[in-house]
């Protein structure tokens, strides 16, 4: 594996702890060998980024833990480890050396808890124990002297679901967690990562080889398109017929039953809230409680297909594989539950195919081609309401269509606020957690600078011309 492929040395560890709890599993040795795992990733007095080998090494038989699935009993997929979380400095309004010591000490009236206290060169503190972070006294400042120290992953969770615990490490809370997974990339000390199910995988695989009648398929989400740049899309579908899956399935074809049946709701009920975004669907019912009624009935791209493949052998199981760590807990609901079994990201399966030796550049072509255009660029915002227009043409359908394309859950709050309010002008809300859509997902190998254009040169190379005639099939 190219080491230059990361784009963070969070991330290569990441991988190489995945890759060899994946490498002892295909063997059977994995109970045997776990606690040697840290040693072989960091063998000897290397340079670390911690105060010494054995701590990172402490960290990293943490990793290990959350890459064999983490703590079961924990309901949500996005866990602190909280050795790592050690760094970063403690959150919330602190007073800068801007503070010039006025007389006039506006920050002390603005603030209701009473935590502004000034020491005998008039300079201002705030007191962390009076302190509500409501940030008055910033807004009061004439010189903008006080300033919000948020943590990284603080700012990145859109959902305010990270607060310090009693040891000031970050603590999420699963009540208002969404698994969207944006803390992930943005944690520098790789301080939280999702849950790992790689293990489940590969018992599906070597349950296959021991049994001929027993079949496990690999859905494939339309992401793909830019994650893998080296090599090509059938070369990844011969990758995974080699790892053990009977056959590859395009979660772009779900996309395709999708935009057809919910074009069809949409045009029943006139105002529809997507369903296709497993983020975006758990912000609702939590968040917006009394509009989930207003969700589509239609399972996401992956329950669709995969109800497809169950309904033909129920016998068999499937692998979703994508961007998205909010599958992990899509696949646990009961609505899904019984169609996929496994729900694994772009990153895990880098690590499967390097943990079986598979060099994708070297490989035969498998040719794939299941899915329309629109479903395909399912995978970028924008692209479930293109699905939907077409969707609403082929069913000659007089609705007037006008969606509400949310990109990031800042813009679906915007949406669904306005939308309790009975201001929402659309009737449809596309509704993605990550920015970007889907090509934003925190489970990508490329974390920064997916191209929507690759995405589309994916989406335009399918010979399949209609939504209908894909469902059809």
């Amino acid at each position: 594996m190219n080491k230059s492929r990361f784009e963070t040395r969070i991330q290569e560890l990441k991988y190489q702890v995945l890759k060899e709890v994946a490498k002892e599993a295909w063997q059977g040795d994995l109970v045997e060998n776990v606690l040697d795992i840290p040693k072989k990733i960091l063998p000897g007095k290397i340079p670390t980024m911690r105060c010494c080998v054995y701590k990172e090494r402490a960290i990293i038989q943490e990793r290990v833990k959350l890459a064999m699935g983490g703590n079961r009993a924990n309901p949500n997929i996005i866990e602190v480890i909280d050795i790592a979380c050690d760094e970063c400095p403690m959150g919330g309004y602190e007073v800068t050396n801007s503070c010039r010591g006025c007389l006039v000490q506006r920050c002390k009236n603005a603030c209701p808890k009473d935590a502004i206290y000034f020491d005998g060169n008039h300079q201002a503190h705030i007191d962390k124990n009076k302190c509500v972070n409501c940030g008055a006294c910033a807004k009061a400042c004439q010189y903008t002297a006080i300033a919000n120290r948020k943590r990284p992953c603080e700012n990145a969770c859109a959902v305010k679901a990270i607060e310090p615990n009693e040891d000031q490490a970050a603590r999420i809370d699963p009540e208002k967690c969404i698994n969207c997974g944006a803390c992930i990339s943005q944690c520098p000390f790789g301080a939280i990562m999702d849950k790992s199910y790689i293990l489940d995988a590969i018992d599906y695989i070597l349950k296959s080889e021991n049994n001929t009648n027993f079949k496990v398929y690999a859905l494939l989400a339309p992401a793909i398109a830019d994650n893998f740049r080296d090599v090509k899309l059938g070369q990844i579908v011969t990758g995974l017929k080699k790892l053990g899956f009977y056959d590859v399935i395009e979660v772009a074809k779900g996309a395709d039953i999708v935009a057809y049946n919910e074009a069809k709701e949409l045009d029943e009920k006139g105002f529809l809230l997507s369903s296709c975004c497993p983020a975006f669907v758990a912000y609702v019912e939590k968040y917006f409680p009394q509009l989930k009624d207003n969700i589509s009935h239609n399972l996401s791209p992956m329950g669709a297909i995969a109800r497809k493949l169950k309904e033909e052998d129920d016998d068999c199981s499937i692998v979703f594989i994508g961007p998205c760590t909010a599958k992990k807990a899509e696949i646990m609901k009961d609505s899904v539950k019984n169609y996929v079994d496994v729900a694994l990201t772009f990153e895990e399966l880098q690590a499967l195919f390097d943990s079986k030796d598979i060099d994708l550049e070297k490989l035969e072509e498998t040719p794939i081609d299941q899915a329309t255009y629109f479903g395909r660029v399912f995978a970028r915002s924008g692209g479930l309401t293109e699905a939907m227009a077409q969707g609403l043409k082929e069913l000659n359908s007089q609705l007037e269509f006008k969606p509400e394309t949310c990109n990031g859950i800042e813009m679906c709050r915007v949406a669904l606020l306005k939308k309790d309010k009975n201001l929402l002008q659309g009737n449809f809300v596309e509704g993605m957690a990550c920015n970007g859509g889907c090509i934003g997902g925190a489970g990508n190998l490329i974390k920064f600078g997916i191209k929507k254009e690759n995405v589309d040169s994916y989406a335009k190379a399918s010979s399949i011309e209609t939504i209908s005639k894909s469902v059809n099939e």
